[in-house]
């Protein structure tokens, strides 16, 4: 996948080849052969796997945003801060860019990068700002990672 659309067009044809769905499946079947997936609530998942040799990759609900259908209020980002500071392993946390998520998370390593949404197609695009925050500090940082 290039770029950020996730809609649907009428006008291209789909990217679901049946001719090759077996290969297609045996592809994403190897990478995802050691990855574990859980329908879990951020912390019992954080507490159940968290290991020395752990990464894990947060994306909660964006802050202040709506249409996520699922409740997060400011004080889960406060308390996932607060157990990412005891984490054995590491996290990388995705969310967008609001003085508040930069004072929950006061003290991490943090990135800004641009992003542009795309909404309803039409060519409409966002220009926003995204954070990408690091359980360890910056002089561990892995390089090239973005």
């Amino acid at each position: 996948m290039e770029g950020q659309s996730f809609g649907t067009a009428t006008t291209t044809p789909p990217g679901l080849n049946l001719l090759r769905l077996e290969e297609t499946l045996s592809a994403a079947h190897l990478r995802l052969s050691s990855t574990f997936v859980e329908h879990l609530d951020w912390k019992t998942c954080v507490d159940r796997y968290d290991r020395p040799h752990t990464l894990f990759y947060l994306d909660p609900p964006y802050w202040e945003t709506e249409g996520y259908g699922v409740p997060f209020p400011y004080e889960e980002y406060v308390a996932m801060a607060a157990r990412l500071r005891t984490l054995k392993g590491k996290a990388i946390i995705s969310l967008n860019d609001h003085p508040a998520i930069r004072q929950a998370f006061d003290g991490f390593h943090i990135e800004t990068v641009d992003i542009k949404y795309t909404v309803g197609g039409g060519g409409k695009e966002a220009a926003r700002k995204e954070v990408i925050i690091f359980s360890w500090d910056e002089a561990a940082q892995p390089v090239g990672l973005f």
